[in-house]
């Protein structure tokens, strides 16, 4: 009976912006999971790459969890591989995630008719400078 009741309220200004506050936040915490992967996986391909000329039966060591592990290059390499398919895969389904997220927040915009402060001056300097009729006068 609550949720009902809930619903049959419009919101208010306030909620609506709240709402809007928090998609926005979710989309940035979307954009900052993606770069801070996309990071790891550029320092993944750095790593596979100078492995990769390597003896494979010369140590390396690997960081576990927090703990440094001594391991060979060919035991290594493989789940570094493995890592960096893991992580291109992730970054795929973030971008999804996040064009969704966007999607969402046009929805969110249109429905209650919001207007960010910046496309609104831009809106108004188009309209501006559309050539029209101007009144000279000559004498």
């Amino acid at each position: 009976m609550a949720s009902t009741a809930k619903s049959n309220k419009p919101k208010t200004n306030e909620q609506i912006i709240a709402g809007f506050q928090e998609l926005r936040q979710q989309q940035r915490a979307l954009a900052s999971k993606i770069s801070e992967v996309e990071m790891d996986l550029k320092e993944h391909n750095l790593v596979i790459e100078n492995l990769t000329d390597v003896d494979p039966g010369k140590k390396c060591f690997r960081m576990l969890g927090g703990v440094l592990v001594e391991r060979t290059v060919k035991d290594v390499l493989p789940a570094i591989v493995n890592n960096k398919q893991q992580m291109s895969k992730l970054i795929e389904t973030l971008n999804k995630q996040l064009e969704s997220k966007g999607t969402e927040i046009n929805k969110y915009r249109e429905t209650h008719n919001l207007k960010i402060r910046g496309e609104e001056s831009s809106e108004v300097e188009k309209q501006e400078t559309k050539p029209g009729t101007q009144g000279v006068l000559v004498s």
